[in-house]
């Protein structure tokens, strides 16, 4: 290989400059988290290693002793952290740090808002610790070879954070990584042993390797005599956190190890530490995260859950530890049951990981449970933030969907809020003794659902009705069909039959029956100036104010549900709406002795037109609705 081809100048992607802006400028305030991301860094790359080991124990070139070592020059002003763990080849080097190759980038810069504070949090869950090295350098260098690889295969990288980097192929005894920070003219406080030490004691005690930095050991009796000697010593306690006791962890180091677990620079909202003895023995240290990461909703996002076994990494972001509705949690799940050298293969099919799944699930479940029942204020800030991801529970685990429904929480009219603070079990407790049904009503957002024209009738007879306007909310109904016994009905379906709530049973219920039959022919001539855009057309008993709605049939999707999968670009089943209109209308009295044909079509086509708006629709031809409309108006005027 030539000296040209070893060594390259590449620009950043745009991306990267953008990023590297805002490490720089949003988080000067907070800036000894570059150590914690490094070290972090360091301690991923020893976990991979000896995984990869556990089938391939060459790669550790004789040297077993993992450890990350820390060291600084007040002279020449640099930093340096150093791993030997796995290590990169030089193409591993060009995509993990000239690029971000993560699906999810755009998405990432599309959240930022501007306001430095929120803009950080950001980057914590966008996971890119490597750049935080340029907070306090304004050079960084990265040595590093891919264990097993030839001494000729390291690679240096090099950059000043502003517009490219400089890559090369370099002679490297040591696998592993080593990256040395070049310091900023007044970052003088990170060239100070004590100063260090603090800050890994503090954000990275908990990391399960030795962290190894040199003190200066005098020796000799007479001050001629003394020499220096240099040795290294241990900083951290290099155990892992999760295999101690509850009672000799401190609150500051659970949130230090969820930081490094998860990237995020805040605090959970909540944590779970629990061993499980037996036949099958696990240590659970799981995290749910304070705000939702802004990539909660890309479905090839990793997971934040890793296996151990026996303290030794295993792998990381696998469905088989956390169901996808549980995406959000964030921690370790340590085996003493599973053996070692197991493979990833042998892990689709292992059945004591399908029962360590299914207990970390009831684990986190029961902590969600007990904080619903006795820190509803605290467990309303979880439910805004991950809500929605636990709607899809009923629908992926029937198991236990009963327990997931109980931790649901809806909009409701009884509330007149879009705060979705109404359990299933608050409903059930409201209900009159004659309702037998939990109704409700989806839309694509709060206000189509609260203002539609389906829930007049409701409001009349005094009774609740759900206020369904998450998008997941139609699959779920889908799936959760009962609650304690009582069957979910959507409001917007089917022929409803509401003569035994709020009044005379029989009186009611026979003045249906009369009207429809009195109206019958009302009915059909509407149904033929309809066409086939409807599938019938009849007296509706659940409008009081507006003119007409459109119902879907008990078993079809509903409407909300067609556009949505329109949207999507998916087929969608060709199915025709029911008209229903009110009799106690002035336009539907008024059809009953509109003679002129032409008029009795327009008026007919404009009650459905206002029901296909009335539900957040879009019209066919809104041109012909308009000039209907129009026609009409200036009738009147003549």
């Amino acid at each position: 290989m030539t000296t040209a081809e070893q060594k390259v100048t590449l620009g950043f992607e745009a991306e990267v400059k953008q990023l590297l802006n805002l490490m720089i400028h949003s988080l000067y305030s907070n800036k000894e988290i570059f150590l914690r991301e490094l070290v972090s860094n360091a301690s991923d790359a020893i976990d991979k290693l000896r995984f990869l080991a556990l089938t391939h124990e060459a790669l550790y070139e004789g040297d077993a002793e993992l450890k990350v070592r820390i060291e600084f020059d007040k002279a020449n002003r640099t930093i340096s952290i150093t791993d030997n763990g796995v290590g990169m080849n030089r193409e591993e080097v060009q995509q993990n740090i000239g690029t971000i190759a993560r699906s999810g980038t755009r998405k990432f810069f599309e959240s930022l808002t501007g306001d430095e504070a929120k803009d950080s949090q950001l980057i914590g869950q966008f996971g890119v610790g490597f750049y935080s090295s340029f907070i306090v350098a304004d050079k960084v260098v990265l040595e590093t070879r891919k264990a097993g690889h030839n001494q000729s295969d390291g690679v240096r990288w090099e950059s000043t954070g502003e517009g490219d980097y400089t890559l090369e192929t370099i002679d490297r005894p040591e696998r592993g990584t080593r990256v040395t920070l070049h310091l900023r003219a007044d970052e003088d406080e990170f060239l100070d042993g004590w100063k260090l030490r603090s800050i890994i004691r503090k954000f990275s005690d908990h990391i399960s390797v030795p962290i190894l930095m040199t003190k200066d050991k005098v020796t000799g009796d007479d001050e001629e005599e003394k020499a220096t000697e240099v040795e290294w010593e241990t900083i951290n306690s290099a155990s892992a956190l999760w295999a101690k006791s509850k009672e000799d962890i401190s609150d500051e180091a659970y949130n230090e190890f969820y930081k490094h677990v998860s990237h995020d620079f805040q605090e959970p909202w909540a944590r779970l530490h629990s061993r499980v003895e037996g036949t099958n023995e696990y240590t659970l240290l799981l995290y749910v995260p304070a705000h939702a990461p802004f990539d909660l909703w890309d479905r090839d996002a990793k997971r934040g859950v890793r296996l151990y076994v026996r303290k030794v990494f295993i792998m990381e972001d696998t469905e088989k530890l956390m169901p996808r509705y549980l995406r959000f949690v964030r921690g370790v799940i340590d085996s003493d049951s599973l053996p070692l050298n197991v493979s990833r293969e042998i892990l689709q099919e292992n059945k004591q990981l399908e029962k360590i799944r299914s207990g970390a699930v009831k684990k986190v479940l029961g902590l969600l449970e007990d904080i619903a029942a006795n820190e509803p204020e605290k467990y309303a800030t979880f439910w805004k933030e991950f809500g929605s991801v636990l709607k899809e529970g009923p629908i992926e685990d029937f198991k236990n969907r009963e327990r997931i429904a109980k931790l649901l929480r809806f909009a409701s009219t009884h509330t007149g809020s879009d705060a979705q603070t109404v359990s299933l079990a608050d409903y059930l407790a409201r209900m009159p003794e004659d309702q037998d049904k939990i109704y409700y009503i989806t839309a694509e957002s709060y206000g189509a659902a609260a203002n539609s024209p389906h829930l007049e009738v409701f409001r009349k007879k005094g009774v609740e009705v759900l206020l369904l306007h998450d998008r997941v909310d139609e699959w779920l109904v889908g799936y959760l069909t009962e609650y304690e016994g009582k069957h979910l009905q959507s409001v917007a379906k089917g022929n409803l039959d509401l003569s035994k709530l709020g009044e005379d049973e029989a009186t009611d219920k026979e003045q249906q029956e009369k009207l429809t039959e009195e109206l019958k022919p009302l009915t059909e001539r509407v149904k033929t100036a309809l066409g086939d855009s409807v599938s019938d057309v009849r007296i509706s008993h659940r409008l009081t104010e507006s003119a007409s709605c459109l119902i879907s049939e008990d078993y079809g999707l509903s409407r909300t549900m067609e556009r949505i999968m329109k949207a999507a670009g998916q087929q969608v089943p060709a199915s025709k709406p029911v008209l229903e209109i009110n009799p106690g209308h002035a336009i539907v009295n008024h059809l009953k002795h509109e003679a002129d044909e032409q008029r009795f079509n327009d008026l007919a086509r404009i009650l459905f037109d206002q029901a296909v708006l009335s539900e957040g629709g879009q019209l066919d031809d809104p041109s012909q609705f308009v000039h209907r409309i129009n026609s009409l108006l200036q009738g009147l005027m003549q």
